[in-house]
């Protein structure tokens, strides 16, 4: 079964993303200059103002001392900013521009293409594909030449693959990616990955072929493990195999979620929905011990629910409860 079906990006619809490259600079900045390449342990942007932050806040204001410390674990490491649909160069700009005055790349998640999430709860995506290519060219130019890493449509290739995308789509859905891989590395400072689905979903060999078409060989490499739970060390095993088709690429671990690794207890069909039980994975590194593994990154951001199940809020929204239990199991 996918271990991250269409379903399981329900909480990352209203934030999607871009990833943003780490590329090093040792030259001073200069205005709108990247800056100084970031610390390998501290490489993105972390947002003093997110969800996990504002929760935090209001622990502590209510004098839960606890539930804040716990919840600090969240806050004060980078997760990805999913660059929504109605502004995407202003928000593009004004997130990369914070990273850059903080000294740190951004990390980004593009998440429109259209036709996506073949219907499920992360249903829509721009309206076409004209509409698309202007959308990524608005996040480019809102990126401009400042560092970010870009995880690009996450489910895309893979729901061509599975075939929950309509046949109809498939010859422009690859087109698309292709365009957007290209526009995104004109800018200096990008570093694209496109998305590879999960250990759980389908066998490398099947992916190869498809990601070539999708533009592969002109993006830096590719993402595993998005907003799912396969764990790192699974999660590594399968990049490996899948590198090894693609020419060699590197690739990004999302390891968000994965500290317990995937529940399996439930409905196969609602384990990707705020699963219980689960805890964050490995803090976002570029030090990964693995030169073709580029970064563990939490991509998907923990503690937004997937859906209303399990007692979540609507996807996307902060799930207090469940974000404290992750943190809790954390090691």
């Amino acid at each position: 079964m996918p271990a991250r079906p269409p379903t399981a990006l329900a909480a990352l619809l209203a934030l999607v993303t871009v990833t943003v490259a780490v590329t090093a600079c040792t030259a001073p900045a200069g205005p709108g200059a990247p800056g100084p390449a970031p610390a390998a342990d501290a490489p993105f942007w972390v947002n003093p103002d997110g969800k996990a932050a504002r929760a935090v806040a209001a622990h502590r204001a209510a004098g839960r001392t606890a539930e804040a410390a716990l919840l600090e674990r969240i806050a004060s490491r980078p997760a990805a900013e999913w660059i929504r649909p109605d502004r995407p160069e202003a928000e593009a700009r004004e997130i990369t521009r914070a990273a850059a005055k903080a000294g740190r790349a951004a990390l980004l998640v593009l998440y429109d293409i259209p036709n996506r999430d073949c219907g499920l709860h992360s249903a829509g995506g721009a309206p076409d594909g004209a509409a698309y290519r202007v959308w990524v060219d608005a996040v480019a130019r809102g990126i401009g030449d400042r560092r970010a890493t870009v995880v690009l449509e996450p489910d895309a290739v893979m729901h061509v693959v599975d075939g929950c995308t309509a046949e109809q789509h498939h010859g422009e859905r690859y087109a698309l990616l292709k365009a957007a891989v290209e526009r995104l590395k004109r800018q200096p400072g990008v570093t694209v990955h496109l998305d590879a689905g999960n250990a759980g979903w389908t066998a490398p060999e099947n992916l190869a072929e498809p990601l070539r078409q999708a533009g592969i060989a002109a993006a830096d490499g590719f993402a595993v493990n998005v907003s799912n739970f396969r764990t790192t060390k699974e999660s590594v095993a399968y990049g490996r195999r899948l590198s090894a088709l693609v020419g060699g690429k590197p690739f990004v671990v999302d390891t968000s979620r994965n500290g317990n690794g995937p529940y399996t207890a439930g409905d196969p069909a609602e384990n990707w929905c705020n699963p219980p039980g689960r805890a964050l994975g490995e803090p976002p590194t570029l030090r990964t011990g693995d030169p073709l593994v580029r970064a563990y990154l939490w991509i998907k951001r923990p503690g937004e629910s997937d859906g209303e199940c399990r007692g979540g809020p609507r996807a996307g929204e902060w799930f207090d409860a469940y974000a404290l239990e992750l943190a809790g199991n954390a090691r």
